[in-house]
């Protein structure tokens, strides 16, 4: 399996990867988007910081790649819908630059407060003029924090040591949660309106780009001080060089812009604004930290392992816990897509049980993987399962209840298409053990495993020495059958594991046997 590394990543992480001996390693920095199209198609794994853009060209000319690990936060230089479209994970590193991230926009509004900047400057120029450069306490000022994830919870923890109020907008985050941080959550006009700082700690989408513009200069106070370390394009930058030059605010601290490098810097020429050229993650610990990091996740993924992270696929901390009703829930999804007919609308899946008290999105997107891979010429996986359910416009809902009637935990699916409905429910009895319990209203115990035949058949002696008797002229051993029925002479359900494929020549001759109804191969 091939690496292409095509941003700069510390050593730390880089001997980690080169120490796999499954994996060869690419460092192709600097790449140009038609030079990064032109190699991509030759690699499994693609490791990028800030710099690199992974855009819908360079998506579609790969049917190689399976993961995009970012070092560092943003992924917004990433097309994750394309990514995910094609079944490509993509991960973040938020954890590593976490504190670096936090201390950078401490450091920076501690800059604007003192005029570190234009005191450093003046004193080089060989000036003393200590009068020029009198600075504000931070003590019983208001901070106003947009964006309450890791960093910019870990600034409201540094803040605090300050003595400021601390106001908050995120519509993410509850009241109780905000309560235990000590901060009093407002809305976000109000914050605007109020603060003496705001630090913005937000992920630039369509919703939030240029979130600070006109509108929201002309909210702030004289005294307001703006501080962005999270990402260019938050900030309307020539909204903001209007705002400080006539003096609408106090004073404005960047460390991302719109474009990097910035081709305009009139905004570096004035006194009340100070800048870095996007240093926030810029410290040993954190180089490190990520560099690590986004090389671990890269091998775990190649290697088929979980990770935490993932932009693009839900959250697999309860991995190795529902392990066992992961494949229960993907073998029932296949066991139904090969089993229904007609045009699927909806899915409704049921989960009881007490292992199924938490979340239980991981194991409906499982059940969506084996529900598309039979029917689908594509790759599916946990990553863009979901994606094509919503793009054919099927509805899914999921229930649970703690007990079930028969077995300790179960998970029961019904699809719904403009045919019928088919109702299949499993459990499982250890971890190489799946069954299948229930199809419709007929009871049984079979192994939810390997090649299945399938048949529906009236009740009635002979049935399966006459089925077996056909299946043994064709050399196809049954490795396990079981039998559910109604009541004798009514319909009834064989489910047969057999030892390898069976040809259609051999399907042919048990359906058109007398009393037989239907028959089909499932193979999981």
């Amino acid at each position: 399996m091939k690496v292409l590394i095509s941003d700069s990543l510390s050593p730390s992480g880089l001997d980690l990867l080169t120490k796999q001996e499954d994996l060869e390693i690419d460092v192709k920095a600097n790449l140009t988007q038609d030079e990064l199209i032109h190699h991509i198609g030759n690699y499994d794994a693609l490791i990028i910081r800030s710099t690199t853009q992974v855009t819908t060209e360079v998506l579609a000319a790969t049917d190689r790649l399976k993961v995009i690990g970012r070092a560092g936060v943003g992924v917004d230089n990433v097309d994750v819908n394309t990514a995910t479209e094609k079944g490509i994970l993509v991960f973040n590193t938020p954890s590593g630059n976490t504190v670096a991230a936090a201390e950078h926009t401490i450091t920076l509004m501690l800059s604007l407060s003192r005029c570190i900047l234009p005191a450093s400057i003046s004193l080089r120029s060989g000036e003393w003029d200590r009068s020029r450069f009198v600075g504000n306490e931070l003590y019983h000022k208001i901070f106003g924090v947009i964006g309450l994830g890791r960093i910019g919870t870990e600034v409201v923890k540094r803040i605090q040591t300050f003595g400021m109020e601390i106001i908050a907008f995120d519509p993410y985050i509850s009241s109780n949660a905000a309560e235990k941080l000590g901060i009093q959550l407002v809305s976000r006009d109000k914050l605007i309106q109020q603060a003496d700082y705001i630090s913005l700690h937000l992920p630039l989408t369509n919703e939030t780009y240029h979130s600070i513009s006109y509108r929201e200069f002309s909210m702030m106070k004289p005294c307001c001080r703006l501080i962005n370390c999270a990402r260019g394009g938050l900030v309307d930058e020539v909204a903001l060089f209007e705002a400080l030059k006539n003096e609408q605010i106090s004073g404005a601290a960047l460390d991302v812009f719109e474009e990097e490098p910035p081709k305009n810097l009139t905004l570096v020429e004035l006194d009340n604004f100070i800048a870095t050229p996007h240093l926030g993650a810029s410290t040993t610990e954190a180089q490190e930290y990520v560099s690590r990091e986004v090389s671990q996740k890269v091998i775990d993924t190649l290697h088929g392992l979980p990770i935490d992270g993932a932009v693009n696929q839900p959250r697999m901390d309860q991995f190795d816990k529902l392990r066992t009703y992961l494949l229960l829930a993907e073998r029932i999804g296949s066991f139904q897509a090969q089993l229904v007919e007609g045009q699927i609308s909806e899915i409704r899946i049921q989960y009881s049980g007490n292992i199924f008290k938490g979340d239980v999105n991981l194991l409906s997107v499982a059940c969506q993987v084996g529900l598309l891979k039979p029917v689908l010429d594509t790759n599916i996986n946990y990553v863009n399962a979901s994606f094509f359910i919503r793009q054919r416009g099927i509805q899914i809902s999921e229930t649970k209840k703690l007990m079930d009637d028969n077995f300790s935990n179960s998970i029961a699916v019904t699809i719904v298409t403009d045919k019928k409905e088919r109702f299949v429910e499993g459990t499982s009895f250890g971890e190489d053990d799946i069954r299948i319990a229930r199809v419709d209203d007929l009871y049984l115990n079979a192994k939810l495993e390997g090649h299945i035949i399938l048949i529906y058949n009236l009740d009635i002696p002979g049935m399966i020495g006459r089925i077996g008797t056909i299946l043994g002229k064709h050399q196809i051993n049954i490795a396990d059958m079981t039998c559910g029925r109604r009541q004798t002479g009514s319909l009834a359900l064989m489910l047969i594991n057999v030892e390898g494929s069976v040809s259609t020549k051999v399907m042919r001759e048990i359906s058109e046997l007398d009393n037989v109804t239907f028959a089909k191969q499932i193979k999981l």
